[in-house]
């Protein structure tokens, strides 16, 4: 499993990155995240407002910055 940040390098981007590895770490699941900064790769995905998150390539949040909490429910069990 993969969980891609998508963005630019923004704050929020950053931020979304840093709970993604949060969430990551406290479920203890074995899980790759990645950040994906390069503009034609995220428009790949079809997002056209970042940051976004996605798992295993399917976008599951865009435009916002997800808590951990959020991203734990969103990681398998």
């Amino acid at each position: 499993m993969k969980v891609q940040v998508l963005g630019t390098g923004c704050k929020k981007c950053k931020q979304l990155f840093a709970n993604a590895e949060q969430a990551v770490r406290e479920t203890g699941v074995d899980v790759q995240v990645e950040k994906v900064e390069d503009i034609s790769s995220i428009l790949k995905f079809g997002v056209m407002v970042t940051p976004a998150l996605a798992i295993d390539g399917k976008v599951k949040s865009s435009g916002r910055v997800l808590s951990p909490d959020e991203i734990k429910k969103l990681l398998p069990a």
